[in-house]
């Protein structure tokens, strides 16, 4: 399937997403799975801003990109930052060439395998909500078609978050989004659960939360709160092997 084909469907597959009631997580999940897939980027991940105006880790293609973005935020340092502070797109081509602009992230990323980094605004008007951060194994600038795609994919998540904006007052966007990083942790300690009931790394029993969930029309912080509480039982959930990636075309 040629680059415009896999954009123009990830976008309908997206717009499918956002109705109403819908699950943000799961949403913002797919969003940044899509990115890995549509992008010279090895892994992706979201940040939103909490209640405080701090950023949260919401949403990661992987485990490896999540524990990333944690140690960002703990920091305090890092593109994703910097982004969200700016309401600009932040890059750095080669981590290897100029350790000293986020020393700790930095020396954080290469040992997970990363050699550039790049984050774009999840920006509407002058507001900023977030980050999408994109992670490469590999030094050098993003092409500008994938810069476009990225800041195409972290403006669909913004219009997912405040899509219910113009029928409510401003408060419920500070209300969604402590509801969705309140949900992650919920979700995040069934990960664990599951990962150590099922013997399966956190990936994977990512995938059986999720699986589970769609096929059983539930959200997945309710399934994640009945395999916390033991309602689910491990042998209720199907185990699914991580998505395979289809290869990028150069």
């Amino acid at each position: 399937m040629g680059e415009e084909r896999r954009l123009a469907k990830t976008l309908v597959e997206l717009a499918d997403t956002l109705v109403a009631d819908f699950d943000i997580v799961d949403f913002l999940h797919t969003l940044a799975q899509r990115c890995v897939e549509l992008i010279d980027a090895a892994e992706a991940g979201l940040m939103l801003a909490d209640q405080r105006g701090g950023l949260r880790m919401v949403a990661s293609s992987s485990e490896r990109a999540r524990l990333l973005e944690l140690f960002e935020i703990q920091n305090e340092q890092g593109p994703c930052l910097d982004c969200f502070k700016t309401g600009q797109p932040v890059s750095e081509e080669d981590l290897e060439a100029h350790p000293d602009r986020w020393p700790l992230f930095a020396a954080e990323a290469k040992t997970a395998g990363f050699r550039s980094v790049h984050a774009l605004p999840m920006r509407c008007r002058s507001q900023v909500i977030g980050a999408l951060n994109l992670f490469r194994t590999e030094s050098g600038p993003l092409d500008d078609a994938a810069v476009h795609t990225g800041q195409a994919m972290a403006d669909i998540a913004t219009i997912g978050i405040l899509q219910e904006r113009a029928v409510r007052e401003a408060r419920v966007l500070a209300e969604q989004l402590q509801s969705a990083l309140n949900s992650r942790v919920v979700i995040e300690q069934a990960k664990g659960v599951l990962a150590e009931r099922a013997s399966v790394n956190v990936d994977d029993a990512f995938q059986m939360l999720r699986t589970y969930a769609r096929n059983n029309n539930r959200r997945l912080h309710e399934v994640a709160e009945d395999v916390i509480g033991g309602a689910i039982s491990t042998n209720a959930l199907t185990k699914v092997p991580p998505p395979s990636r289809q290869p990028k075309k150069g």
